[in-house]
């Protein structure tokens, strides 16, 4: 098992509220050139232990980052996308099966993870922050 080391540059991240055929969030961070996508079913937990459902997307180029406006119908996705949030984020772990940045938006602030279902055979993972103290960036 290898460990990605943390990045030290600003990454960007946004959150798009989907009101498409099921109303959800699309929670995007900028890696590997793209933006890796979940989509989400209920809001992004703001306050430490809320926990959500984050289910894997296919990846969005970064230019999407910057798209609010209407998919039209007929069309994958099809409803009005509006950014939610948006702002940096700092990798702090990336791990094949965990990941653990600090979002700066202006929603969104502070340490989250995103945990990966092992058992599950779709691409669902827990996207939370943790308890105060529980994940300290660096550690």
């Amino acid at each position: 098992m290898s460990i990605e080391p943390a990045e030290e540059r600003e990454l960007k991240f946004v959150v798009h509220e989907h009101f498409a055929r099921r109303h959800h969030f699309d929670f995007r961070l900028e890696m590997d050139g793209v933006l890796k996508s979940w989509a989400v079913p209920k809001a992004p937990p703001e306050a430490a232990g809320e926990k959500r459902l984050a289910v894997e997307v296919p990846d969005h180029p970064l230019a999407y980052g910057d798209f609010e406006g209407l998919i039209p119908e007929g069309e994958y996705g099809a409803g009005r996308v509006e950014i939610w949030d948006r702002g940096s984020y700092r990798l702090i772990e990336r791990r094949p099966e965990k990941i653990v940045f600090e979002l700066r938006g202006e929603k969104l602030r502070g340490v989250y993870i995103l945990l990966f279902f092992k058992a599950d055979r779709q691409r669902n993972w827990l996207f939370f922050r943790p308890a105060e103290g529980a994940e300290k960036p660096g550690r």
